[in-house]
């Protein structure tokens, strides 16, 4: 029998409110959620959740230095459970810089695929805010497609001073 895999996490206030985090064995960054652990549970596949601050502290401390303009990216290492296609956009979204936005078209265009499998793949991404998918807008510049609303996804594009392009 398979032994089910354990995430230590945990959850605190960012300016764009509630966040929770959950790392691996190895302290890697499996899955995060704005919310609770309610939010969080629904971003890993399997596993049982522990709360744990001292296991979190790394990836907590990055998020807050984040929030606190110190840094405008995640050296975390990560774990996300996804295929290979997911893997290969989430690594797309990562190379989105800070402060700017792509569509769905362009991540689409740089993967080799359609912007609506882009569009899945993103919504499928466990781990918000570190493999930035808010970053992701529409074709028009709208503000599609992100798991925490459209508020959420306003908020943080704000604080990275982006300016949406059409």
């Amino acid at each position: 029998m398979k032994d089910t895999p354990v995430f230590r996490y945990s959850t605190f206030k960012t300016p764009a409110g509630t966040f929770s985090v959950a790392v691996d064995r190895s302290g890697a960054v499996a899955a995060t959620a704005f919310g609770d652990r309610r939010a969080l549970r629904r971003r890993l596949h399997a596993g049982a959740l522990v709360h744990d601050e001292r296991g979190a502290a790394p990836a907590r401390r990055q998020v807050l230095a984040w929030f606190l303009g110190k840094a405008r990216g995640f050296p975390a290492r990560l774990s996300p459970a996804g295929t290979p296609f997911q893997r290969r956009v989430w690594s797309a979204l990562r190379r989105i810089p800070f402060g700017e936005t792509r569509s769905y078209g362009d991540v689409a265009r740089a993967v080799g695929s359609s912007a609506r499998a882009v569009g899945r793949a993103s919504a499928t991404n466990p781990i918000c805010l570190l493999v930035p998918c808010h970053r992701v807008i529409g074709a028009d510049g709208s503000l599609t497609g992100f798991a925490f609303g459209e508020s959420t996804k306003r908020r943080l594009l704000d604080f990275e001073g982006s300016r949406l392009r059409a």
